[in-house]
């Protein structure tokens, strides 16, 4: 199954860009998830184009994984905006 998008952060949270390039050079933790979230992402990726085999029920898992760090990325923009940091 060919994967239809990147889901690259830019693309997920679309004129955030600035943001998220700030946050990750002053947020630790915040970095941290953008790069766990990358891994996933990746890995995801690859199974979706076929460059890597694995069970539907990994790829879920994985898929599960991917969108917890959305998640997370997510609320800290949201509260950056909020509070400005």
């Amino acid at each position: 199954m060919l994967s239809l998008s990147s889901h690259d952060l830019v693309e997920e949270f679309p004129g955030q860009a600035e943001a998220i390039r700030n946050l990750a050079a002053s947020d630790l933790h915040f970095s941290a998830t953008i790069a766990a979230y990358a891994e996933v992402n990746s890995e995801v990726l690859r199974i979706e184009n076929e460059m890597e085999a694995a069970s539907d029920e990994h790829l879920e898992t994985l898929k599960k994984k991917r969108l917890k760090h959305l998640d997370e990325i997510h609320e800290r923009l949201l509260r950056s905006r909020h509070t400005g940091a």
